[in-house]
């Protein structure tokens, strides 16, 4: 049944998945599959979010690194770190924003205050905490003797983390190279430093090894080659080309194989902990995907992460795509050093997000491909190429902007995204991730952009002298989320059975009919003759013609196209808007297009002959002139008042010559709030006043119909949900997008207060001079309920913040942040996908204007032109009428009807659910799933009880006469037929005694 519909399509990811399979035994060159995997994957339900939680004993954690954060850097005999000397040099980095800090002196000043981070991390609930060891804090001179001081402070925060039962996952090396090393040996550029690294290991292995199970010798060796020794972009700053990276690199390599034998031959016996390398990746997609650029693609990967993952997780040695490009600029291993290279890592720990990913990856390594952060599919190429390996991601987030404080929600939906792509990994995939660290635990100094940027989920005041730290709101967020493990599947997430009331209203939006008011060949008098023997044509005779018919509505082929293509869609409504500027051309009664009005009068009347309601609209705006005649659009259109009369007149002259046909009226269709002035939109609440009061005393009584006005209404969303910040601004934008026109009809009959306060204080503060008109006490009379009904047009969702992230997304009238939530579903437009917010706005209209009947009178979705993308608008129906179906059974919403938009492709490009090619519709997919729906009238499932609904018939003026004399028909019928038997024995018998005489 159609009921069980939805709740299969969320089983059907995990299935298809299954079935095009999970990696196998990974190889060298196998991750290659990646993209034209995840290509295939089924569309939407592999986008879609993933309701599921993490394996029992995933590890959730944050991380920070010792010269970010610590400070601290003369204080308890701390030596120099090349870190230190780079941010002190004349030039500040690249990115930083001065005035500010310099460098990490101070940062966020966490050598001086251990206890408040241990406690940030006790809040958070994490299981594990990612710090590194600062080797120039520890060993002064980079060699021994050890620094008491840095042993003691190491040694503290071990034994609080114990006490709180919080696991240290220690780095060893993360950048910070004492300065006397690279002025002794040219740091990493020497042979000698893997052999100083082994020495300085020890000496942590022997102090701290009892307390510490996971060990990372170092993080991101890339960066620290390429850029440290290569590029000179980071520090020591060497500018020594390729050639010297690759050694650093080389370097590198052999300084972690050395600290992971000595951890496995001397410590691990007695310790008991495990040991890896911190990799760093990006990802990168093909341009098109051809079997060149993804080779490019898998290049990419290999001179970024596999130059140093292939070596550790395979063989011992360099891929074959860095060998083969790069000739004697790549370093060698001996036999004897792959051999002892091979298999330096007990898990593969990956670090990705903001540090590389559009920062430090060297453009010459994306071989012209794009560039993308797509965390799982990068896991599922890991997976593929490095033997299905544990992955432990020791480093993952994105940032915000270095003045966002409180409401990080930028932040928030990236993690977000992180976190679902890592749980559809492991669910989907088959990707053994077994934990996950959130970076940072604090705002910090961010490398070479400096303070300019910000990635903790605690605020740090950099410019305050005791650096207290301050929640953001995605601590809120990440402390559920390690609460609950993940996103557990909630009962309002999950769809429901159950069917809509009879005489529910399923209909479909045209935002114009096609009008098309040529004859039909039948009204033709003339006369003609077919030739047969030559020209095959017919022939029209002069001055010869038939008698003249009567026009009929079915004349015009048009409608009888429309109609039939409307009677496939099994709906009961069909909503569409009048062409004032065609209809009356000049703005008023002095010309009237009668063979237009007559073609509505005939589109109406034929759509009640095959009982589909008709829904109407007077007045739609569009691009053009707003849809107004050209008179009134010249002399200031709804700023006129003069605008109010002739719409009022215009109303008039519909119901009259309509009305008899037409019973479901629309004032105004969906006026973009967007565009109109204050004083237009005062207007245009008169406009729609005058004509349903209009309506109601002259036509209500003998037309027997309905009128209200349709709006716009997307439901905005609070982008940091725990935020009273944004909650407000939420408030103040459904206020202005739908408040503004609403209120005075459904409410009070004047303005939302929130507008009027909120103008009043921009227009006190000298910022902008708007000026919201005031009602007079009998206006808001007329205009206060003036309605018979709420109609609403609904497509999408907007997550709003308060703080100012995006110059570019960011209202500074209303002092708003649009945020993109990039875990949701959006169609080619780029329009979010989220169901669950009609049912929040149709609860939302509720509690603001009561119990009133609501029609959504349009809901739908764009797509590209491929029949494949169709699944899309499937899905989005589906889903939006199941939420509109909670609304009416859980939430007891008046909901009176649903309306699909749009009809067609013609009119409406991409929204329609006939496609339009080469002068054919076309039925799409969607169409037959939203006619299957209503066939159910929602979702009825096997506990659903049966709803016997009475037949309706469409109102129709012209049968209102038989309807009403149905004896008086019948007795009529049976005289007639008494007749004609008895005219036909008459005739019979008269022949046959006439073929008797004769």
């Amino acid at each position: 049944p159609a009921g069980s519909m939805a709740l299969a399509a969320s089983l059907l990811p995990p299935l298809l998945l299954l079935l095009l399979g999970r990696p196998g035994l990974g190889a060298p060159g196998q991750g290659a599959g990646t993209w034209s995997r995840f290509a295939r994957l089924p569309y939407p339900q592999d986008q879609l979010f993933l309701h599921d939680t993490f394996p029992d004993g995933f590890l959730w954690g944050a991380g920070s690194a010792a010269y970010q954060t610590e400070g601290g850097w003369r204080q308890g005999g701390k030596g120099a770190s090349v870190w230190d000397t780079f941010a002190h040099r004349p030039a500040t980095p690249p990115g930083a924003a001065p005035p500010g800090p310099v460098g990490g002196d101070v940062a966020s000043d966490s050598y001086n205050n251990l206890f408040r981070d241990v406690e940030a991390l006790r809040r958070l609930g994490v299981s594990h905490y990612r710090f590194s060891l600062s080797w120039a804090r520890l060993l002064p001179n980079g060699t021994a003797p050890p620094n008491p001081a840095g042993l003691a402070h190491y040694g503290r925060l071990l034994a609080r983390l114990r006490e709180l039962g919080v696991e240290p996952v220690v780095t060893l090396y993360h950048w910070d190279l004492p300065q006397a090393l690279q002025d002794a040996f040219g740091g990493w550029a020497s042979p000698v430093l893997p052999r100083l690294f082994r020495d300085y290991a020890e000496l942590c292995f022997r102090h701290f090894g009892g307390q510490v199970r996971y060990w990372l010798t170092m993080d991101n060796p890339y960066v620290v080659a390429w850029h440290g020794y290569g590029t000179g972009r980071l520090p020591p700053g060497v500018r020594g080309g390729p050639r010297l990276g690759y050694l650093a690199a080389h370097h590198l390599l052999q300084a972690h194989a050395k600290v992971w034998h000595l951890y496995n031959d001397h410590f691990r016996p007695a310790q008991g902990g495990k040991v890896s390398i911190a990799l760093s990746s990006h990802w990168i997609k093909p341009q098109r995907m051809t079997e060149k650029n993804i080779k490019e693609c898998q290049k990419s990967l290999d001179f970024v992460l596999g130059w140093f993952a292939k070596p550790i997780f395979i063989d011992g040695d360099y891929p074959e795509s860095m060998r083969s490009n790069l000739s004697s600029l790549l370093p060698a291993f001996s036999e004897a050093e792959k051999k002892y290279l091979k298999g330096t890592a007990d898990f593969f720990s990956l670090s990705f997000g903001a540090t590389l990913s559009f920062q430090l990856l060297d453009s010459h390594m994306k071989f012209q491909q794009l560039e993308s952060i797509s965390l799982r599919q990068l896991l599922y190429w890991i997976n593929s190429e490095y033997n299905n390996p544990q992955i432990f991601i020791v480093e993952n987030s994105w940032f915000v902007s270095g003045t966002t404080k409180k409401d990080d929600a930028k932040y928030i939906y990236y993690l977000k995204k992180f976190i679902m792509e890592t749980l559809k990994a492991i669910r989907y995939d088959g990707v053994n991730v077994f934990g996950y660290t959130v970076w940072s635990l604090l705002d910090g100094f961010e490398w070479h952009r400096g303070y300019s940027i910000r990635r903790g989920l605690f605020y740090v005041d950099f410019q305050s002298h005791d650096k207290k730290l301050m929640p953001k709101s995605s601590v809120l967020f990440y402390q559920k989320l390690i609460e609950k493990n993940g996103f557990p599947p909630l009962p309002e997430n999950q769809p429901i059975e159950g069917i809509f009331p009879c005489g529910f209203a399923w209909g479909i939006v045209d935002n114009y009919i096609q009008v098309d008011t040529t004859p039909a060949q039948f009204l033709d008098s003339s006369v003609y003759v077919w030739d047969v023997h030559q020209t095959k044509k017919l022939i029209k005779v002069d001055g010869v013609y038939a008698a003249k018919r009567k026009r009929h509505c079915v004349d015009f082929a048009a409608i009888r196209l429309q109609i039939s293509l409307l009677q496939e869609m099994h709906v009961t409504h069909f909503h569409f808007s009048l062409k004032w500027s065609l209809i009356l051309p000049l703005g008023n009664l002095s010309l009237i297009n009668h063979t237009l009005v007559h073609y509505y009068q005939c589109f109406a009347s034929e759509l009640l002959r095959v009982n589909i309601t008709p829904v109407v609209a007077l007045w739609q705006p569009m691009v053009e002139n707003q849809e107004l005649p050209v008179s009134l659009a010249k002399y200031g259109a709804w700023e006129n008042t003069g605008t109010v009369q002739a719409f009022v007149e215009y109303a008039r002259f519909c119901f009259t010559s309509l009305g008899d046909h037409v019973k479901f009226w629309i004032t105004m269709n969906e006026p973009s709030v967007k565009n109109l002035t204050y004083t237009a939109g005062h207007n245009l609440l008169k406009a729609h006043a005058k004509v349903w009061h209009v309506y109601d005393k002259e036509f209500r009584r003998s037309q027997k119909g309905k009128i209200s006005i349709a709006l716009q209404a997307d439901w905005v969303e609070p982008a940091c949900p725990f935020s009273r910040n944004d909650q407000e601004v939420a408030d103040r934008i459904l206020e202005f997008d739908i408040g503004w026109l609403a209120e005075p009809i459904f409410g009070n009959g004047d303005y939302p207060e929130v507008m009027r306060a909120w103008l009043h204080r921009i227009n006190g503060a000298d910022l902008y001079n708007f000026h919201l008109p005031y009602f007079s006490e009998d206006e808001k009379k007329l205009i206060r309920g003036s309605f018979d009904f709420f109609a609403l047009s609904h497509y999408t969702t907007t997550l709003v913040g308060s703080e100012k992230e995006d110059a570019v997304k960011y209202d500074h009238y209303l002092e708003v942040q649009m945020i993109n939530d990039i875990t949701w579903l959006h169609s080619p437009s780029r329009a979010a996908v989220v169901p669950w917010g009609l049912r929040k706005l149709l609860k939302w209209v509720k509690s603001k204007y009561g119990d009133v009947p609501i029609y959504i009178m349009a809901n739908g979705i764009d797509d590209d032109q491929n029949m494949v993308h169709d699944k899309l608008r499937v899905y989005y129906i589906q889903n939006y009428i199941n939420e509109a179906l909670k609304a009416y059974t859980l939430d007891d919403v008046n909901l009176q009807g649903y309306f699909v938009y749009s009809f067609n492709d013609k009119t409406a490009p991409k929204y329609g659910l006939y496609s339009y090619i080469a002068n054919q519709y076309e039925p799409k997919p969607s169409l037959k799933h939203y006619r299957e729906i209503i066939g159910n009238n929602g979702f009825p499932g096997p506990e659903t009880p049966e709803l016997l609904c009475p037949e309706e018939v469409a109102s129709c003026s012209e049968c209102h006469f038989f309807r009403t004399r149905k004896s008086l028909l019948a007795f009529i019928s049976f005289v007639f037929v008494a007749f004609i038997v008895t005219i036909f024995f008459i005739t019979y018998y008269s022949k046959r005694v006439e073929r008797r005489y004769k």
